[in-house]
C-alpha cells in the first residue's frame, strides 16, 4: 500500500507520528518501573508502528534509515524501533504465525532495556568501553529478560528471545534443530547487528548499507536470515545514499523487484552540485546503475526529504 504526500504539513505530520513513537518509546524503555500497564504500553506501540508501516514501507524504511544513519542521539529507542520494524518485515518474509511474528518484534522493542542508559552512553563514548562496562554489556540479556518478567511479561516465547539474542549456536548445528526460541533469537540477532552496523557513534561513523550486507551475508550460520533481511529492504534500502556509475549521487526511494535496482532521486550531478529539482531514475529500467552505497556522512549536502518523498509518492501512483 503506498499514498501520495500532498504538502509539507502531511510530510511533518508523519514525521511527527515516527517521532512521537520513538519518544513514548525512549520514555518507556528509560523508566520501565515508573511505566503503569507496561506489557499494554509495548503492545500499542507494536500496533502504532504496524500503522505507520503500512501506510507506505518504503516511505517507513526511508525515514526510518535516515533516522538511524544520521544521529546517534536517544540511539537505544531509534535502535530499538529500527529493529522492530526490520523484524516485522523479516516475520512476514518467512511467513511467521502471528503469535510469533508478536513475540519477536516485542522483543526487538525491549531486548536492551536492561541497559537503556549504557547504550545511550555509549553512543555518545569516544573510549572504549570500560570494564564495568564491559560486564553490563555481557549481562544485559539475561538482566533484560529478568526485568521484563518483573513488569509483567508472561510471553516466554518473548522472554526467552531476549535472553538469546546475543546468543552463538554451535556452528555444527543444523538449523532445523534450532528451537523456537533460538530461531526468533538467530533472526532478532541478525536484524540488531545489521542496525548497529549502519548507525553512527561518536568513535565511527556509520558504515553503509553496502558494507552492513556484506557483513551479515559473510556469517555463514546466519546466511539464511540475512538473505532474507536483504531480500525485504533491499541491498540499498530507502534512504540510503548512493553512488551511480555515471558520477552522479542519490538517495534510494523505493524498492522494486530486483534488490539491486531500486528507485532513487538522483541529488548530485557528476560535478558533485547540487540538481534542483532531484531527478528520479527507476535502476530496474537500465543505466545508470548502483556501485554502491554511501556512508550518510559522506553526503553534505542538505537534502529536502519532503520533496524527495513527495516526488517518489507521485512517481509511485503514477505507476499504479
Amino acid at each position: 500500500m503506498s499514498f501520495i504526500l500532498k504538502s509539507e504539513d502531511e510530510y511533518e505530520d508523519l514525521l511527527g507520528l515516527w517521532s512521537d513513537l520513538e519518544t513514548g518509546l525512549a520514555m518507556v524503555l528509560s523508566h520501565p518501573h515508573k511505566v503503569q500497564e507496561f506489557k499494554a504500553r509495548i503492545h500499542q506501540y507494536d500496533r502504532w508502528m504496524q500503522n505507520l508501516i503500512q501506510y507506505d514501507a518504503d516511505v517507513a524504511l526511508y525515514l526510518l534509515f535516515q533516522l538511524a544513519s544520521h544521529s546517534p542521539v536517544g540511539y537505544s529507542a531509534s535502535h530499538a524501533l529500527v529493529c522492530a520494524v526490520l523484524s516485522h518485515l523479516v516475520a512476514q518474509e518467512f511467513h511467521l504465525p502471528q503469535a510469533e511474528r508478536d513475540s519477536l518484534v516485542r522483543a526487538a522493542l525491549t531486548m536492551n532495556i536492561a541497559m537503556t542508559a549504557l547504550q545511550d552512553q555509549l553512543a555518545n563514548q569516544r573510549e572504549q568501553p570500560t570494564p564495568e562496562q564491559r560486564t553490563m554489556l555481557r549481562d544485559h540479556e539475561r538482566h533484560g529478560a529478568d526485568l521484563l518478567g518483573q513488569l509483567g511479561i508472561k510471553d516466554k516465547l518473548w522472554l526467552q528471545t531476549v535472553r538469546q539474542h546475543h546468543h552463538q549456536q554451535a556452528p555444527d548445528l543444523p538449523q532445523y534443530s534450532l528451537t523456537l526460541a533460538q530461531r526468533l533469537a538467530q533472526m532478532l540477532g541478525v536484524v540488531d547487528r545489521y542496525a548497529a552496523l549502519i548507525s553512527p557513534r561518536q568513535s565511527r561513523a556509520g558504515r553503509s548499507a553496502t558494507e552492513s550486507a556484506q557483513d551479515i551475508l559473510n556469517d555463514n550460520d546466519t546466511r539464511l536470515v540475512g538473505q532474507a533481511l536483504l531480500h525485504v529492504v533491499g541491498l540499498f534500502p530507502p534512504g540510503t545514499f548512493v553512488q551511480l556509475d555515471d558520477g552522479t549521487q542519490g538517495v534510494v526511494l523505493r524498492r522494486s523487484s530486483q534488490d539491486n535496482r531500486p528507485d532513487v532521486a538522483v541529488l548530485l550531478n557528476d560535478n558533485g552540485q547540487l540538481m534542483r529539482p532531484p531527478s528520479l531514475h527507476a535502476c530496474a529500467n537500465g543505466s545508470p546503475a548502483i556501485i554502491t552505497a554511501l556512508p550518510a556522512a559522506r553526503v553534505q549536502e542538505h537534502v529536502n526529504h519532503h520533496l524527495i518523498l513527495q516526488l517518489g509518492t507521485q512517481q509511485q501512483a503514477i505507476a499504479r
